[in-house]
């Protein structure tokens, strides 16, 4: 007999259908009778393999039915292969199964804006998170009082769960936050984030850090940085931080307390050393907003070395002991006052401090000179 083109050689029921983790199905596989195909002469196969032939049942002549019980979730998002064969091994019919979980709550919004031009918002997909099946998020906002809802269109732009809204933003007016999942198997909706822009603003790193050696001193390095440009016409405080770490170290050591000046003084470091040294900032206080602000990114690293100490190691020095003892007994009294006077890169006392070291060591120099004489 003539084949129509337009002929299916089989047709399984249920095509393509969604279920629960755990659920069970019985699917059959009819073949189209100018196929002269029996029952007897069927397999089915999911993912590839062969299914046991005592879960079958012949339903009519052409007709075989599989039977699949408590189901695990699919092994692909785009759902298992469920694939009815003839004996030879052509395949007549296929259908996706897609077994899975509705989604869950998304929780955890968090959002912020680049030097207050775009907002950026990222979540966490419900506790569990695996779905098994494809799960879509949608992020929707809208201005508090009289908006209405918008969708954010450019996602995955900072990780999996997060969506970028580029521009048209207002300021001085909360906006209401949420983001919605769906599957195959419903929808589930966040709880509704309130925020201003004013409070969530962070900025590029700072530019141009510049690390300077201070004089001779071996121990100190001189840190300076711009405030971020972009925020330039704005009403805002920033706060700094710096990290330094020495050249073969992968530990950062983390200087808090720079406040709000652009430049500051690193201390008590190792002679002849290579640092590497970062800086970031935090603008808060954006036209007299209550909230901490967010920290930026870390600057690039920038190099400096300190000096090489150039003091004569082991030099004989006839009344060394007891200098070596009044010149501790005085450091200690310094630092004591520093401490209570000072903190973190205040310059307070720095000045006083360095002219009293410039002559510590060109006394030191002088005195070794003098010893080498015959």
């Amino acid at each position: 007999p003539f084949i129509s083109p337009a002929a299916d050689p089989a047709v399984i029921s249920p095509q393509d259908p969604t279920l629960l983790i755990g659920s069970s199905l019985v699917a059959t596989c009819t073949v189209s009778p100018d196929f002269h195909l029996k029952a007897e002469d069927l397999y089915w196969t999911l993912n590839g393999r062969r299914l046991p032939a005592a879960s079958y049942a012949a339903l009519g002549p052409t007709t075989l039915s599989v039977a699949l019980a408590r189901l695990n979730g699919s092994k692909q998002q785009s759902g298992d292969n469920l694939v009815c064969h003839s004996r030879d091994g052509g395949i007549l019919a296929g259908s996706c199964l897609y077994v899975g979980l509705p989604p869950e709550k998304p929780v955890n919004i968090t959002c912020w804006s680049k030097n207050m031009k775009d907002l950026t918002c990222k979540w966490a997909p419900g506790t569990e998170g695996e779905t098994f099946l494809h799960t879509n998020y949608t992020l929707k906002y809208k201005l508090r009082w009289y908006g209405r809802d918008n969708t954010c269109q450019e996602y995955h732009t900072a990780g999996p769960y997060s969506c970028h809204i580029p521009k048209d933003l207002a300021l001085f007016t909360p906006y209401e936050i949420w983001v919605e999942a769906s599957n195959r198997l419903g929808v589930a909706v966040s709880d509704v984030i309130m925020l201003d822009i004013l409070d969530v603003v962070t900025t590029d790193p700072p530019s141009d850090v510049h690390v300077s050696r201070v004089g001779d001193l071996e121990d100190q390095l001189s840190v300076r940085w711009s405030s971020p440009p972009a925020l330039k016409d704005f009403l805002f405080q920033a706060k700094y931080q710096i990290q330094y770490r020495v050249e073969d170290s992968s530990e950062w050591k983390v200087v808090d307390d720079v406040g709000n000046q652009t430049s500051c003084r690193l201390a008590g470091l190792r002679p002849g050393t290579v640092y590497f040294v970062q800086v970031r900032c935090n603008p808060f206080g954006i036209y007299g907003s209550k909230k901490a602000g967010i920290w930026s990114d870390w600057s690039n690293p920038t190099a400096a070395s300190t000096p090489r100490s150039e003091r004569a190691a082991g030099g004989c020095d006839p009344k060394g002991g007891e200098q070596n003892t009044t010149l501790r007994r005085e450091l200690k009294q310094f630092f004591g006052w520093v401490k209570k006077h000072a903190y973190g890169c205040s310059n307070l006392g720095i000045k006083l401090y360095d002219q009293w070291r410039v002559w510590l060591q060109k006394s030191h120099k002088t005195r070794n000179q003098v010893g080498k004489e015959p």
